[in-house]
């Protein structure tokens, strides 16, 4: 596949005006994660009818697991933000949020070291970066029910996708995590896979804001996966994030 240069097209992971902000923040305030709730009311709550928007008065759709979770972003070229994502750690007895959802597979692999393995959640464009239909429940990437990108806005919306796992690598790596999971329908495990990133099915299609199944990434086994089919991708991936990591 033919990497086009994505930081080139400023879909970046904050905003230049915010030099000291960490890119993968753990804060719950500040106007850089207030964004990405209100992205998340606006897809979850408004397009997708997942959430009553009667529970979140204030505009902005959170839970439990945004204190702990690191977050990350993607914004176009008049940084306004078009793509975000999160991972969320176990819980303190050691389980991830698809699991309250998802059953995996007794005949599937060995699911890796809960403390080693991170979930993702939340995983979204923004309405004119993905395909539109007449399901209102299209839109949501990855975590729960999706939307294959396509239409007018194809390009820019795999080069977002692809800006935001770039983030959540790079995380990763820095941070002891070896392993992913998303609970996702089919075809979006699909489209990841013509993107290069590889996810395997660990267990049944359960109905969780429509028929997705748990899938588990191993990191290691990812690098050599696209290392061997783009290794210009894998050598993007693995540069150095542009922009500070201080805390603000």
């Amino acid at each position: 596949m033919k990497l086009h240069p994505i930081e080139s097209m400023h879909h970046r992971t904050g905003r230049p005006s915010d030099p000291g902000h960490d890119h993968w923040s753990r804060r719950t305030s500040g106007r850089v994660l207030r964004s990405a709730l209100e992205l998340r009311y606006q897809v979850y709550c408004l397009e997708c009818s997942f959430l009553s928007p009667d529970d979140y008065p204030d505009g902005v759709e959170t839970d439990e697991h945004d204190d702990d979770a690191a977050h990350f972003y993607a914004y176009d070229e008049d940084q306004e933000l078009v793509g975000y994502v999160r991972l969320v750690r176990p819980d303190v007895d050691q389980r991830f949020p698809f699991q309250q959802h998802c059953a995996t597979s007794s005949e599937g692999p060995a699911l890796p070291v809960p403390g080693e393995t991170a979930e993702i959640s939340r995983l979204m464009l923004r309405r004119d970066y993905r395909r539109l239909r007449s399901n209102r429940r299209d839109g949501v990437m990855a975590g729960q029910k999706t939307a294959v990108f396509a239409g007018e806005k194809r390009l820019g919306a795999s080069q977002v996708l692809l800006t935001l796992y770039r983030q959540m690598y790079a995380y990763s790596r820095t941070h002891n995590i070896g392993h992913w999971y998303a609970a996702m329908e089919r075809p979006l495990a699909r489209a990841l896979l013509r993107l290069n990133v590889m996810f395997k099915p660990i267990g049944p299609e359960m109905d969780y804001y429509g028929l997705v199944a748990p899938y588990l990434a191993n990191l290691k086994e990812l690098e050599t996966y696209i290392g061997a089919r783009a290794p210009e991708m894998l050598s993007w991936f693995q540069q150095p994030e542009w922009q500070s990591t201080k805390t603000a």
